[in-house]
């Protein structure tokens, strides 16, 4: 059966209307589903039972079990592996800050970008992730914490541009006033940089105007060469191509880029790539974001020390370019990107599960 999940409110109104029901309904059955938090249509007990049991012959209700959580004891940031019914293992982060909370979702099971700094890349991409099933990491996590989540990060396994129209989808629904309303502007969708498919990005509407959304561009190296070593995304889209669909996404959404940087000792953490770096960037309205490499034992990468990423990132600002260190948060747990979910796999094929 089909997840009740997947519908947008205008589908849930469409398909009522087949069935001769009042569309109305679809304002209630989407509050109580993305609002309310339901997971069972005999909860929804302002819809009549006649129509409680159509739905239920028809759909399930949520398709995502928690299989293991790990929680720091050094900042309350929480790991999850979610189970997926249609089958799959995936991985959601819970952080929280002062004054919000973040989850950090999946939109892949798996990814097949192959970054050689990623635990997500290392056994490939099994299969896209639908919209609801993004949406009820989200809940999964609220309902776990009992606290609400206002800002989203799709920026765990998978390339969430390669699941481009679920990806649209999840966004219009999680973005709806009737059910969970999160703001565009607090949701941020990272990209290895697939080029055609930034500009689409660029031209879509939901909600009556440009999308708002942060746009976070996986970027890793300042030279062709030096990114082709670290993603195999590069032998496709060069960085000027990439550099080009980023300015025109800034030119019609006016949302500030953010550019990821994850710093690997000797490999692209120079002065010499620091210049080039503020080269391929100057003029532009963004931010880099320099993340520590994760150390992931698969890819033989080794991340600089806490006074190098210093300095590299005084480098940057010293011409002109705006520059963060990302905040480490779960170092204590496996919080890097597919290390829980890989970790769980590896025990499974030593059991035979």
């Amino acid at each position: 059966m089909k997840d009740i999940f997947d519908n947008t409110k205008k589908e849930l109104a469409d398909m009522l209307a087949t069935k001769g029901e009042k569309t109305y309904r679809a304002r209630q059955i989407f509050s109580w589903l993305h609002s309310r938090g339901v997971r069972s249509f005999e909860e929804m007990t302002d819809i009549s039972k006649g129509l409680r049991e159509k739905l239920a012959g028809e759909y399930t209700a949520g398709s995502i079990h928690i299989e293991n959580m790990q929680q720091s004891a050094l900042d309350g940031t929480r790991k999850y592996l979610f189970s997926l019914e249609g089958g799959g293992l995936i991985e959601g982060v819970f952080m929280e800050y002062r004054d919000w909370n973040t989850a950090c979702i999946s939109s892949q099971v798996g990814c097949a970008m192959g970054c050689r700094f990623c635990a997500s890349a290392v056994n490939g991409c099994e299969r896209d992730m639908t919209a609801g099933e993004m949406a009820l990491e989200i809940y999964e996590m609220e309902r776990d914490t009992g606290k609400r989540i206002s800002n989203v990060v799709i920026m765990g396994s998978g390339e969430p541009l390669l699941n481009y129209d679920n990806l649209i989808r999840f966004i219009e629904i999680i973005t709806d006033p009737d059910g969970k309303g999160i703001s565009q502007r607090n949701i941020t969708v990272s990209t290895c940089g697939i080029v055609p498919a930034i500009d689409r990005l660029s031209e879509e509407d939901i909600g009556g105007g440009h999308l708002q959304i942060n746009l976070a561009i996986s970027l890793h190296a300042p030279t062709d060469e030096k990114r082709r070593r670290l993603m195999p995304i590069a032998e496709k889209y060069s960085i000027e191509e990439l550099m080009g669909a980023a300015s025109r996404y800034y030119e019609r959404t006016h949302r500030r880029l953010t550019f990821e940087y994850a710093l690997v000792k000797g490999e692209n953490d120079s002065a010499g790539d620091a210049a080039e770096l503020a080269r391929i960037l100057k003029g532009m309205n963004a931010l880099v974001n320099l993340i520590p490499v994760n150390p992931v034992s698969e890819s033989g990468l080794t991340r600089p020390d806490k006074k190098e990423c210093i300095a590299f990132k005084n480098k940057l600002e010293n011409f002109g370019i705006n520059g963060s260190i990302r905040r480490e948060l779960g170092s204590d747990i496996d919080g890097a990107c597919g290390q829980l979910r890989m970790r769980s796999m590896a025990q499974n094929s030593q059991t035979g599960i």
